[in-house]
């Protein structure tokens, strides 16, 4: 059947994909997790755009936006995680990973430790996914979740190197991005990380171990 963006952008944003599709009637708690984040991290940048006029820039709109749409781009990854322990195409993945990693270590951590233990792992990357999108979403410690990201990303693009069905640069173009998020501290523009440095003084002044630590993330 033909489709186009549009149409792919309905069916995610209403739970019609095949990866929502195949969680049964469990995709109607993930449809509305996810809009829960997608209205959360809405309404966090119109509260900061009401009450900091310096938030009021076609710049910090930009980051936001960018931003928020790489959320969604998390988030659709997630999905394909599921269902927990351990998905199919996560299983098929991660082989792949285990025979086109770039570096013989690699190959063998892949065989000997991961695979073995799918069934821990799974529920790891999963998580992993779910908090880069909610980091994302809601714009909060966006720079220490940035980092993980690049993390993340840089294994993946390592781990499929020698696949030929795969591009290296979309794993690099990726986790450059997210380290521009990290760099920018991009949860300040119209994020939960500018909301928390403007109105909870200890996270201002990075004071005490609640503070210090969303000041240092964010």
């Amino acid at each position: 059947m033909p489709t186009n963006p549009f149409i792919d952008i309905w069916h995610f944003l209403t739970g019609n994909t095949n990866d929502y599709l195949h969680q049964g009637n469990w995709r109607y708690m993930i449809l509305a997790l996810f809009w829960i984040l997608l209205l959360a991290g809405t309404a966090i940048a119109f509260k900061n755009w009401q009450e900091d006029p310096e938030q009021r820039t076609g710049r910090h709109l930009g980051i936001w936006l960018i931003r928020m749409l790489i959320g969604c781009m998390w988030f659709q990854g997630m999905l394909w995680k599921l269902p927990l322990p351990v998905s199919d195409g996560l299983q098929y993945w991660t082989e792949q990973e285990s025979t086109n990693a770039a570096f013989e270590f690699h190959r063998t951590f892949l065989k000997d430790v991961v695979l073995p233990d799918m069934k821990l792992f799974g529920p790891i990357v999963f998580l992993a996914e779910l908090v880069f999108a909610g980091s994302m979403l809601l714009g909060l410690c966006v720079r220490l979740v940035g980092v993980l990201a690049v993390l993340y990303t840089l294994q993946l693009w390592l781990g499929l190197y020698g696949n030929s069905s795969e591009w290296p640069w979309t794993y690099m173009f990726l986790a450059l991005l997210m380290l521009w998020f990290a760099f920018e501290a991009a949860g300040r523009s119209l994020g939960f990380d500018a909301w928390l440095r403007r109105s909870v003084p200890a996270v201002r002044e990075g004071k005490g171990l609640v503070g210090w630590f969303f000041h240092a993330t964010g």
